[in-house]
């Protein structure tokens, strides 16, 4: 019985040990804590991203509107005949409206602490009200 024992002692069956394990644990929680809030950062760009672009299109709409139009557009949804289409979680609007320019407003549902604004003097969406 000893000589069993001692030749499973020498064999040494191969094993994590606790240490080890929590070791490893340790090091994936801190990679997953370096990695969630740049992954969250990349999602807010992206909705970010999205409301620049809403804007710019509509921008472009805008424009065209006027071309077959004396005046330009005075809601979203008079753009949508020169081909506008925003992305479903962009609301938009058209806050002022003049004879010689425009401005627009853009907000995203999943992001209610930014708004873009584009004015057709700056040419360019921007976070601040320039109108």
């Amino acid at each position: 019985m000893f000589q069993r024992f001692h030749a499973m002692k020498e064999q040494r069956e191969g094993g994590f040990t606790l240490i080890e394990l929590l070791v490893v644990i340790l090091i994936i929680a801190i990679l997953a804590a370096i990695a969630i809030p740049v992954f969250l950062r990349q999602r807010e760009k992206g909705w970010r991203s999205q409301m620049e672009s809403a804007l710019k299109n509509a921008a472009t709409a805008q424009e065209s509107y006027l071309t077959a139009n004396t005046a330009y557009a005075a809601a979203v949804s008079d753009l949508s005949n020169e081909g506008l289409k925003t992305a479903p979680d962009v609301s938009m609007a058209i806050f002022a409206n003049s004879g010689t320019h425009y401005c627009m407003r853009a907000t995203h549902s999943s992001l209610t602490s930014v708004t873009y604004y584009y004015s057709s003097n700056s040419g360019r969406p921007v976070t601040s009200s320039t109108c």
